[in-house]
């Protein structure tokens, strides 16, 4: 039996940005594509450059910084983006343009305009410039599940022939079926005649819930490359879940007769970081990265699981990085025993990142009982998080009750010095955010708060998120503390540093009429 090794490609980067709510700095999405270097995907789309500086920005430190894996960027079929967006990945060691337009009837009527032979025209236009520009071109015919057959195979026929080394598949608006998707590449296949000059991959859509099933239904009928996403994050209800694409093929490899190139072990060490720096949460229920995913609460389950694993785990928690030993340390460990608990988990951190967070790490066993995997590992997500800080919280006082009116008082540390506020409100959550407000001098827009419990008990380290807006912009911040007023105070400034990074105190003096 001979075994295909699948391409995951992960547009997290691009695609998945694109989940509303998200808003990544540059900073952020090079954490990220390190980590998905390390995760050891093949392609990484690093954005969309012609879409702003900051995007063409990000792209082109991700394509100077990160090694291993591809780096793309996406680009509609015209000069100045396919340009730009050779621009921003010419630096890296293995450049991709990615090129797309849409090629289905009704995209060509109501969107783009143009006959069928124009659309030809321009693809074959298209993908020769980008060729010009780099040797890896990939091709995607947007709508392409919604598509005539006839014609999308002579669009891909036409991009073969111009220079494209990958086609590729969208089922654009998560609207086709399994059954029809494997279909459709089986028919690609058999009518291209080019079709052994480039590779077949797909990109999926979750709005029927299916991304995942019609992925995998296009890998058995022979697609070369799955495009995905951490933890399932895009537009709408997002795109095929990364996680659960390389666990299908890793677990059914007998199946699909294919195997990954993927770093399972370093699969929810990925996910965990994505979700803190998008501030999108992942459901407990959610395949193989949830908190239940390993979870077994019938009591039948529990006694199987003890007696052999295999009764009801048919993926071990430490093949994708999910460590069985919750507890781990207490405020009388050293910082060996620190070390070696870090590298047990799998993290590779310099001395002076270790350091940082073993100061962190004794902080919180001073607060806490027992300090639990999962509090490590949020821990080190919040240091790799860190970036230049406008405002530090260094102090906060809260008084509340059912018939006392809240009032906080807050101090920030600043490069000012310090500035200091009070202020009441709904709740001791409320009062401090306003007078956090009060102490920074501007009016900050409140979109979305969540607050949840890192681990289990009643010292349990609480994580606090909150979204606020500014000029159509949302931004997220996140905040670490057992006591949950200090963590959302925590998450409201991180906020409002990510905003300011972005917009600028000039833009919010003016905005606030100075």
């Amino acid at each position: 039996m001979e075994i295909r090794r699948i391409q995951i490609f992960d547009t997290t980067l691009r695609d998945g940005e694109q989940t509303p709510g998200v808003s990544l700095q540059t900073e952020e999405k090079v954490e990220i594509a390190l980590a998905l270097a390390k995760l050891q995907v093949d392609v990484i789309e690093a954005g969309f450059p012609v879409a702003s500086p900051g995007d063409f920005e990000a792209v082109s430190q991700i394509a100077a910084r990160v090694k291993g894996p591809v780096i793309a960027a996406l680009a509609r079929a015209n000069v100045k983006d396919i340009d730009t967006a050779y621009q921003a990945i010419k630096a890296a060691a293995k450049p991709r343009i990615h090129t797309f337009i849409a090629t289905s009837d009704i995209h060509l009527e109501h969107k783009l305009k143009m006959t069928r032979l124009q659309l030809l025209e321009r693809v074959d236009e298209a993908v020769r410039f980008a060729k010009s520009l780099t040797a890896d071109i990939e091709f995607s015919a947007e709508d392409a599940s919604r598509s005539d057959r006839d014609f999308l195979c002579q669009v891909f026929t036409r991009a073969i022939a111009a220079g494209a080394t990958v086609i590729n598949v969208p089922d654009t608006v998560g609207y086709t079926t399994p059954l029809e998707f494997g279909a459709l590449i089986t028919y690609i296949r058999e009518h291209v005649p080019n079709i052994s000059q480039a590779a077949i991959s797909v990109h999926c859509h979750d709005d029927l819930g299916m991304a995942v099933a019609n992925s995998l239904a296009a890998v058995a009928a022979g697609a070369e490359q799955v495009e995905c996403t951490i933890n399932g994050l895009g537009e709408r209800a997002g795109n095929a879940a990364l996680e659960e694409v390389v666990m299908a093929i890793n677990t059914r490899r007998e199946f699909y007769s294919a195997i990954t190139n993927v770093n399972t072990r370093q699969i929810y060490r990925t996910s965990r970081l994505v979700s803190t720096l998008t501030g999108i949460a992942v459901p407990p229920n959610k395949a193989i990265v949830g908190d239940n995913a390993f979870a077994h609460e019938s009591g039948i389950h529990q006694h199987g699981v003890l007696n052999n694993p295999l009764t009801y785990e048919i993926i071990s928690p430490e093949v994708v990085g999910v460590s069985r030993n919750a507890i781990v340390l207490g405020k009388h460990s050293g910082r060996h025993a620190f070390e070696e608990r870090l590298k047990h988990l799998g993290y590779e951190i310099d001395t002076d990142m270790v350091n940082n967070l073993f100061i962190k790490f004794k902080d919180l066993a001073d607060r806490k009982k027992m300090v639990f995997d999962k509090d490590i590992e949020a821990l080190i997500v919040e240091k790799a998080a860190v970036r230049p800080e406008w405002y530090t919280l260094a102090y906060y006082h809260v008084v509340s009750g059912n018939q006392t009116l809240a009032t906080a008082s807050v101090q920030l540390k600043t490069s000012a010095g310090i500035c200091e506020a009070a202020s009441c409100g709904d709740g001791p959550v409320d009062a401090a955010f306003k007078a956090i407000e009060q102490a920074v001098g501007f009016a900050v827009g409140l979109h979305d708060y969540q607050l949840k419990a890192v681990t289990a008990g009643e010292d349990a380290l609480g994580e606090s998120t909150v979204w606020i807006e500014r000029d159509g912009r949302t931004f997220n911040g996140r905040g670490l503390s057992t006591d949950v007023i200090e963590a959302s105070a925590k998450a409201y400034v991180n906020a409002i540093n990510k905003m300011l990074a972005v917009c600028g105190f000039p833009a919010i003096e003016q905005a606030a009429g100075r």
